[in-house]
C-alpha cells in the first residue's frame, strides 16, 4: 500500500496533508480506499460546519459497505471536494490527491502532533 511520506495519518485510516495557510487538506488512506471496495457515494459536511477530532465528518458508501469517515482535527469545515459528488470513483482512483474529502481551518496546530508519522503508519497497516 502507497502510503505518502508527506502528510500523518489516523489509525482509523484518514491522512492530513498540512498547508502554509494554517488549512488540513484530508482524506483517506491507500489502504481505506482498498478495504471498502469499489466507492459508489460520498456525503460530505456542510461548509463552516465545526468538528471536533474524532466526530464523523463524511460518509463513503461502497459496494461493500458504509462507513464514516472521521476529522483527524478540531476545527472548522472550510472547503468541501465537490467532485466527489459526482465522481466518488476519485477516492479509490486517486487517495490522496482528486480523491480528498475536506479542507479543515485548525483551531489548535498542537493535534497535529498527536497524528502518526508516515512510519508509523506502514507498521499499523503491516
Amino acid at each position: 500500500m502507497y502510503v505518502p511520506d508527506d502528510r500523518r495519518y489516523t489509525e482509523e485510516h484518514e491522512w492530513v496533508l498540512v498547508g502554509e495557510d494554517g488549512m488540513v487538506r484530508m482524506g483517506i488512506s491507500d489502504y481505506a480506499q482498498d478495504a471498502l471496495g469499489d466507492v459508489v457515494y460520498v456525503e460530505l459536511p456542510a461548509v463552516g460546519k465545526t468538528v471536533a477530532k474524532g466526530d464523523a465528518v463524511a460518509e463513503v458508501e461502497s459496494t461493500k459497505s458504509v462507513a464514516d469517515v472521521y476529522a483527524p482535527v478540531t476545527g472548522t469545515v472550510r472547503t468541501v471536494n465537490e467532485a466527489l459528488t459526482s465522481e466518488p470513483e476519485l477516492v479509490n482512483s486517486d487517495p490522496y490527491g482528486a480523491g480528498w474529502f475536506v479542507e479543515i481551518d485548525v483551531g489548535d496546530a498542537s493535534g497535529l502532533e498527536a497524528l502518526l508519522a508516515p512510519d508509523a503508519y506502514r507498521n499499523l497497516i503491516a
